[in-house]
């Protein structure tokens, strides 16, 4: 497959890091050289310097054998020319970044014509992406599929848990009447990410992540050591277009949002947009103000203002007043790496969650969702299974499935079902599968 990334920043540069690990024909295009070289020292990916709306340097590097091109520049409006000269000149599907989430729920132009195949907001993202945390109080990561018929759930193990310094195996005996699969571990200090066996021990601030049907959501909390809470009062911090759809979208569910804004401006315009949100213009990181906003009784606090470091310092703050969650906003993506240890719930970066949401244009197979967990560089497939497959040829135990990667579930005529070693997986089933970048090509056999 032949994909030309338009945009070496964040998005871009994650993008080529993923699809470096697979067998992809990758060229990235940037005006920063020092970018690119940067790409070329680290990823086995293609790049060239020049303007990408440059229909010269577009045919330089064969555009119209193009499978995918995807345009993640900084700029929205460069991002649509790109794409439609691209099209134009022969690119089989066009991904275009945008800044202005009123595109994606337009009904009354068809993008499509004009060569923009499809359209991703960041923004948009994060602010779902903040809901759907907060409507699982006791995880800092969560993917819903089959809308939350299976659900991947992250969370740190406390010294609560039972589960601490029992295997995997033990672990199953134990609370064999919860249906749950552990697909990974990231442990503390340890930069590799664990895919659990048997013999697999839980330890004391492991970031575990489990695979969950429905009906066992409940019980699951027990297990980690954890209390289901409900969530009612919001402090949003920053009144960014992220800030803004998440208020939008918690009123919406009757959430009770307080967004602090620190420009005066600004903030009068929000009051005048949010009818149903309580607007201040202050400080958010005046205790102060803090203590007078009741920010002991709040239940969860957002930061989302464009400094990453205000973000986390913010939550930490408000972390101390009592507040049960927090979630902050990053931009330098280094930082999702050590939400393990500095004590906030969830760090979520709008730009890795954009390259995760583009990367299902890319996957082989019948692949109907795909996600990336936040802490490590690994993914999370729904495929659909189709006769005569390879996954549909032998039980699960005598597939050679890759070591790397573990099934995580099944969904069969709409119900979920665990895996297990003796299990035949059947056409028309939804498989669920947890894999690390190098097994992705691998796993990726089965189901083609």
């Amino acid at each position: 497959m032949k994909i030309i990334i338009a945009g070496a920043g964040d998005v871009g540069f994650h993008l080529a890091k993923l699809l470096s690990y697979e067998s992809q024909d990758t060229y990235i295009i940037d005006f920063d050289g020092d970018r690119l070289n940067y790409i070329n020292n680290h990823l086995d990916v293609i790049t060239k310097k020049g303007d990408a709306t440059s229909i010269k340097l577009l045919k330089e590097i064969g555009i119209d054998s193009a499978d995918l091109l995807i345009a993640v520049t900084e700029s929205q409006n460069t991002n649509f020319t790109i794409s439609v000269i691209g099209k134009s000149l022969g690119a089989k599907k066009t991904i275009a970044r945008i800044d202005n989430p009123e595109f994606l729920n337009n009904c009354e132009i068809d993008f499509k014509q004009f060569g923009v195949d499809f359209m991703i907001s960041p923004q948009e993202l994060a602010a779902n992406e903040i809901k759907m945390l907060l409507n699982r109080s006791s995880f800092n990561d969560t993917v819903e599929f089959e809308s939350g018929v299976f659900n991947v759930m992250g969370t740190s193990l406390g010294y609560k848990s039972p589960l601490l310094h029992l295997t995997v195996k033990e672990a199953r005996q134990k609370f064999n009447t919860v249906d749950f699969t552990t697909i990974a571990i990231k442990r503390e200090n340890l930069a590799q990410t664990l895919i659990p066996r048997g013999d697999t021990v839980y330890q004391l601030n492991d970031q575990v992540y489990f695979s969950v049907p429905n009906y066992s959501m409940k019980d699951l909390y027990p297990i980690i050591g954890k209390k289901q809470f409900n969530i009612k009062n919001v402090i949003i911090l920053g009144g960014s277009s992220i800030g803004e759809k998440t208020a939008r979208n918690l009123c919406k569910d009757n959430f009770n949002v307080k967004l602090i804004e620190k420009n005066r401006d600004k903030a009068e315009n929000l009051a005048e947009a949010l009818s149903d949100t309580l607007v201040i213009n202050g400080d958010g990181r005046d205790l102060e103000l803090l203590e007078q906003e009741n920010i002991r009784e709040t239940d969860a606090f957002i930061a989302v203002t464009g400094n990453s470091e205000t973000n986390i310092m913010s939550c930490l703050v408000a972390k101390s007043k009592g507040v049960k969650k927090t979630i902050a906003l990053v931009e330098n993506m280094d930082y999702i790496e050590i939400s393990q240890t500095i004590g906030i719930e969830s760090l979520i970066n709008k730009k890795l969650i954009a390259a995760s949401n583009i990367l299902r244009h890319i996957r082989k197979g019948e692949v109907l969702a795909l996600a990336n967990l936040h802490n490590i560089d690994a993914e999370v497939f729904e495929f659909e299974v189709q006769a005569g497959t390879k996954v549909t040829k032998k039980p699960v135990k005598d597939l050679r499935f890759p070591r790397e990667a573990v099934f995580g579930g099944i969904i069969r005529n709409g119900k979920p079902m665990t895996s297990f070693g003796s299990m035949q997986i059947q056409t028309g089933d939804k498989v669920i599968v947890f894999c690390l970048p190098e097994a992705i090509s691998a796993v990726e056999s089965f189901f083609k």
